[in-house]
């Protein structure tokens, strides 16, 4: 496959988004997944191939977090391990769909995320109190796992789901929560990548450029105190979500 100039900076540019915005919330692989399908990959290597990215991005996020004193690797492997299992039966389950459904369940998950964005959960999210009990706990688990098994199927936009899962379930603070949420991707991510590369569904070429957008991206975003920056990534996501969404739906004809 024949790759641009052009595709190439498409791939880095909307890595480097994404990782700052995967980082601070999630949502920036609906970016990325339209960005290689751009440079010519079918749905399911895309799919695949932007795991790559997605592993080095939070591996360089948790290294931010952990420069700043923020981790508690204990608790992230708690509550990676039914994320790990859900994740693992989804990857394998979606590994196989046809493009057109695929692209179907891509549109309804973009949409839902752009409900997220224009809710915008981190206002009412914030300085939640719970106690987590054993009870709580087994419940934080099978919401876990639930998780997974969409994180593993598309990816785009599980951070949401994690930030509402982490902060209801377990009542941790938002900037807590991302350094688990970064852990938690990380590790199902590298099973999940494993899987689509045994099934040769994964561009290593395009892997790497696009994880240098989105390593630098996850870098930046968890080491800095962002919020305007921020604040235009998502109205930039949000619009691409619209536009990303009429076209996996084909509203429009030929679009």
């Amino acid at each position: 496959m024949n790759t641009s100039p052009l595709q190439i900076i498409i791939i880095l540019g909307a890595g480097l988004i994404a990782g700052f915005m995967n980082t601070m919330a999630g949502g920036g692989s609906f970016l990325t997944l339209a960005a290689l399908e751009f440079a010519g990959l079918p749905s399911a290597m895309a799919n695949g191939t932007n795991r790559v990215a997605i592993a080095v991005q939070t591996i360089m996020a948790v290294l931010g977090f952990r420069s700043k004193g923020i981790s508690n690797f204990k608790l992230s492997i708690q509550l990676a391990i039914p994320t790990l299992i859900g994740a693992i039966i989804g990857a394998y389950t979606v590994i196989d769909l046809p493009t057109a459904i695929f692209h179907r369940i891509l549109a309804v998950a973009m949409l839902m995320m752009l409900a997220i964005l224009v809710l915008n959960p981190k206002k009412w999210l914030q300085n939640r109190k719970v106690e987590l009990t054993s009870r709580r706990r087994l419940l934080g688990y099978l919401v876990f796992f639930l998780v997974g098994l969409y994180g593993g199927a598309i990816q785009a936009g599980v951070g949401f789901l994690l930030i509402a899962s982490l902060v209801l379930v377990a009542g941790l603070d938002l900037v807590r929560t991302n350094s688990h949420k970064v852990f938690i991707i990380g590790t199902y991510t590298l099973f999940a990548l494993a899987m689509f590369a045994l099934r040769g569904q994964v561009n290593w070429l395009l892997g790497l450029v696009l994880a240098v957008g989105n390593g630098t991206g996850g870098w930046i975003a968890s080491r800095l105190a962002a919020a305007k920056g921020e604040k235009v990534v998502r109205i930039v996501l949000g619009i691409a979500l619209a536009i990303l969404s009429i076209r996996y739906l084909g509203i429009i004809p030929g679009f």
